[in-house]
């Protein structure tokens, strides 16, 4: 399969794109537009970003290097919503009525995607939700407009329980005081059947300073017998985990630390943390499959460094789009595409993934793990412990619908 490098690709995509202008019929006939609203600059950046790339790529491999589904180009609309949930809702309305975008991908914060979703209800059309990953976007707020390729709340939390859900254990949960946080912390209470929940700790999104919340965090822990672990569900670009490391919990009062995974800058904490066990969505060394060595090797070749977590997520997103678009021969109806991604099923860097009927929410593995310290690596490694399969989660249907 031939590949151009991604710059030049993205720089064509580029060309291509007309942001805010009226698309003449004939056209956009001959295109297939798509409309990218994450977080390119703002607290999430560094995950948009790598969504951002994960999605170039995906696409160019998706179609053979060359940018086409039945003989229609892809157009690529890029949209900065800085995570800001009303200019993100702003730009998603412009891409959909002025730059005549057949569907769109994003957001990355889920805040944001909260604002979209009646967006997509409104236009008829398709929002493809990665990475934001509140279980309301496919639970009580979700439309029939919806998919994500992204893991959901539940999964995440599901997963990471496999790890510390066992009799006698205590946890503190510590997360962000927004949508991703609290709809975190609700499906880890959720999915725990052993464990208790003595304490929950909610902290700005932007916080720097972790004294406070770590002090009333270990006053709730202290004094409890059997296993005690804080369990940290946060995202961006300041996290608690240095500070947890600082505070040596676990000499002072036996209390661990736990996660689920992150982007590869985020993990370098992890290694103070040697031995933490949690579930993750991605990392680049786990998967064994195609799709996941193609995107390794092209971003190795382009980066000179593996690729991350959101950049799996964006690729993923890619091969669901080129997947459907190549099932209807180029017909982006968005009826059309409704009814044929609904039970589909296509491959990702991370194996096979199914569009679940119910609510379009991408059923997926995701991988137990525990961190191992490798001076080879600037990051806490994630060790494959297993491989948690769709058939082992129970995901629940939270649309009623």
């Amino acid at each position: 399969m031939q590949r151009r490098s991604l710059v030049a690709t993205a720089a064509a995509v580029g060309a291509l794109a007309m942001s805010a202008f009226a698309i003449p019929a004939a056209a956009a006939d001959k295109e297939i537009r798509i409309a990218h609203v994450y977080s390119k600059t703002g607290p999430l950046e560094a995950y948009g970003k790598q969504t951002q790339i994960g999605l170039m790529m995906g696409l160019e491999y998706a179609t053979g290097g060359s940018m086409t589904v039945g003989g229609k180009k892809i157009v690529v609309i890029e949209k900065d919503d800085q995570g800001k949930p009303d200019l993100g809702k702003s730009l998603l309305a412009a891409a959909y009525s002025d730059d005549k975008a057949d569907l769109a991908i994003g957001p990355t914060s889920s805040g944001v995607a909260l604002a979209l979703l009646p967006v997509a209800e409104e236009y008829k059309k398709i929002l493809l939700v990665e990475p934001a990953v509140a279980d309301s976007i496919t639970g009580d707020k979700w439309n029939k407009y919806i998919f994500r390729t992204g893991r959901n709340s539940s999964q995440d939390a599901i997963s990471n329980a496999v790890a510390v859900d066992k009799e006698g254990t205590s946890i503190v949960m510590l997360a962000q005081d927004y949508a991703f946080g609290r709809d975190g912390v609700k499906a880890f209470k959720d999915a725990l059947k052993k464990a208790k929940i003595v304490h929950e700790e909610y902290l700005p999104p932007a916080t720097t300073d972790f004294t406070a919340g770590i002090a009333r965090m270990v006053d709730a822990l202290k004094d409890k017998p059997g296993r005690k672990i804080i369990a940290v569900v946060w995202a961006g670009a300041t996290n608690p985990f240095n500070a947890l490391a600082d505070a040596d919990l676990k000499s002072r009062y036996n209390i661990e630390v736990g996660s689920g995974g992150n982007i590869l800058p985020a993990m370098a904490a992890y290694k103070r943390f040697p031995g933490m066990e949690g579930a993750t969505y991605y990392y680049f060394g786990i998967p064994k499959n195609p799709v996941n060595e193609a995107m390794v090797s092209a971003h190795y070749k382009e980066f000179k460094a593996p690729p991350d977590f959101f950049t799996a997520g964006g690729f993923s997103a890619a091969m669901a789009v080129v997947t459907a678009l190549k099932k209807t021969e180029g017909n982006t109806s968005t009826n059309k595409l409704i009814s044929t991604m609904e039970g589909m099923s296509f491959d990702t860097p991370k194996g096979k993934m199914t569009f679940r009927k119910e609510d379009h929410q991408a059923m997926q593995s995701m991988y137990h793990f525990k961190i191992k310290v490798d001076p080879a690596f600037a990051w806490g490694v994630p060790e494959l412990v297993h491989e948690i399969k769709p058939e082992e989660m129970n995901i629940p249907i939270k649309n009623k619908r």
